[in-house]
C-alpha cells in the first residue's frame, strides 16, 4: 500500500473542530506504541520523522514500516517529513515514496523562504504529496535546528496572507509563543494573533511545540484553527525514563525485548493523553 498524504486527514479536522495529533518517532517500538494506542482510540494520526531521525533509521526503513503498518491498523495513517532544511533530502524521500513534508525555511529572509518553499511545493505537488511550511520562527531546539529565544518572533497575519498565496502551501506552521523543548515556565499563546491570522488564511493551521502547553491552551489554540499539533519532547521523556528505571531494578538485563516493552507502555500513556487533547479520538 502506498503511503498517504495528509490532505485529508487535516481537512476533516479542520472541518469538525478537532486537531490531527502528530507523534515524533525514531523506531519500531516507538512507531508501535503510537499506532496501538491511536488504533485502541480510533484516532487519525501522523508519524514525523526529523532529519536526524530519517539518518538514523534509514529512510527505506521508515517508509517499509510505516508501510507494512497500514495495513495492520484500520485508522488513517500517514507519513511526515518534519523541520527538513534540505530541499535535495525532501525530493529524494518525496520520490521514494513519502507523501507529506514539512520545508523549513523560516530561517531565511521573507523572499528567500518564499523561493525554497515555492521550489518544494512545485515537486512536492506532482508526486502527490502535500507541503507545510513555517511563517515566524519557534525558539528552543528541535532535532539540530536551534533557536534562541532572542531570535524567535510570531508570525506576522499580513504576511502570512502574502505567505500562502505564493508558495501554494497546504498547511501553515504558525508561530504564536510556544517553543521546541521544555519550557523552563508555562508558555502564554498569543490566542489573538492566531484568530487573525485564522481570519484571513484558509488553508489548515499547525501547531509546534506542544510538549508541555497545558491541555485547555491547546484545545482553545485547536478552536481558533488549529488542526496539526506536533508533540516530540513529551514522548521521549516517559520512553528513557522507563527504560532507565528498568536499568535500576534488573543491572543485569540485556534483552532489549524485555526493557523495551515497559518503554513502549510509559509513552502509549502519554499518547493517550496527547489524543484526548487533540480531540481527535473515535474520529478514525
Amino acid at each position: 500500500m502506498k503511503l498517504k498524504n495528509t490532505k485529508e486527514l487535516i481537512l476533516d479536522a479542520q472541518k469538525n473542530g478537532y486537531a490531527v495529533p502528530a507523534f515524533n518517532i525514531h523506531n519500531l517500538e516507538t512507531i508501535q506504541a503510537v499506532l496501538e494506542t491511536c488504533e485502541q482510540l480510533k484516532s487519525p494520526v501522523i508519524l514525523a520523522a526529523t532529519p536526524s531521525t530519517v539518518d538514523y533509521a534509514n529512510k527505506e526503513y521508515l517508509i517499509a514500516i510505516v508501510q507494512e503498518a497500514m495495513e495492520k491498523v484500520t485508522i488513517p495513517l500517514a507519513f511526515h517529513l518534519d523541520h527538513f532544511e534540505n530541499v535535495k533530502e525532501i525530493k529524494s524521500t518525496v520520490a521514494k515514496g513519502c507523501r507529506s513534508v514539512m520545508i523549513d525555511a523560516s530561517k531565511h529572509p521573507f523572499e528567500e523562504n518564499i523561493a525554497i518553499v515555492k521550489d518544494v511545493v512545485e515537486f512536492a505537488h506532482a508526486c502527490g504529496a502535500t507541503v507545510e511550511a513555517e511563517l515566524g520562527k519557534l525558539g528552543g531546539q528541535e532535532d539540530n535546528i536551534k533557536v534562541n529565544e532572542k531570535d524567535a518572533f510570531f508570525t506576522d497575519p499580513s504576511e502570512a496572507v502574502d505567505f500562502v498565496k505564493r508558495t501554494g502551501i497546504d498547511t501553515l506552521a504558525v508561530a504564536i509563543g510556544t517553543a521546541h523543548g521544555l519550557y523552563k515556565k508555562e508558555p502564554k499563546l498569543d490566542f489573538e494573533r492566531l484568530d487573525k491570522i485564522r481570519q484571513v488564511i484558509d488553508i489548515p493551521l499547525v501547531l509546534h511545540g506542544a510538549s508541555g502547553v497545558p491541555f485547555k491552551a491547546v484545545q482553545q489554540a485547536i478552536k481558533l484553527g488549529i488542526c496539526k499539533v506536533n508533540i516530540a519532547t513529551e514522548l521521549k521523556i516517559p520512553f528513557s525514563s522507563a527504560i532507565k528505571d528498568y536499568f535500576n531494578k534488573h543491572p543485569d538485563a540485556s534483552d532489549p525485548r524485555k526493557y523495551l516493552v515497559p518503554a513502549k507502555e510509559a509513552m502509549a500513556k502519554v499518547v493517550e493523553e496527547k489524543v484526548k487533547m487533540c480531540k481527535s479520538a473515535q474520529r478514525g
